[in-house]
């Protein structure tokens, strides 16, 4: 978050087009995690933005452990997501360029999460309707991920 704070001391509240990463972890029983936020209460899936120098899967799997507390390996982009905007809370508008992934768990270890980002996480069945996601992407990519899932 160092980066984005940098840029935001140069240009203020002007909008801004940033790159993410995030995973989707399925287990056995069709239930996808999430990460409930601190910022805002919502949902969403784990992840975040680029920091300079990563790649998109690198970022994923550091935002996974920093929200999830979960390492995770990459195993198939699910898809690009670029279509939608967001304003913060504190006023900050953003255009994300997210890219989506389905991930699986590297290993059973649980590490802490941090508390200025997560409050918690939870399975959410893909069967049942989903909860009330942090922005209209999260939606979008719920949508792609059981698309995905139903065909394979």
């Amino acid at each position: 978050m160092a980066y984005i704070k940098e840029i935001r001391d140069l240009v203020g509240h002007r909008p801004l087009i940033l790159t993410s990463a995030s995973g989707a972890l399925v287990n056995r029983q069709a239930e996808v995690l999430l990460q409930e936020r601190a910022d805002t209460g919502d949902w969403g899936f784990p992840g975040g933005y680029m920091e300079f120098g990563e790649t998109f899967a690198q970022t994923a799997v550091r935002e996974f452990k920093e929200n999830a507390g979960i390492v995770v390996q990459p195993v198939k982009l699910l898809g690009m997501f670029d279509s939608d905007t967001y304003t913060y809370p504190n006023g900050d508008l953003v255009q994300p360029v997210n890219a989506f992934y389905l991930v699986n768990r590297v290993d059973d270890h649980q590490y802490a999460t941090k508390p200025s980002e997560t409050v918690t996480t939870r399975y959410f069945s893909l069967h049942a309707p989903a909860p009330r996601f942090f922005n209209r992407q999260h939606a979008e990519m719920w949508a792609a991920l059981k698309e995905y899932l139903a065909k394979h």
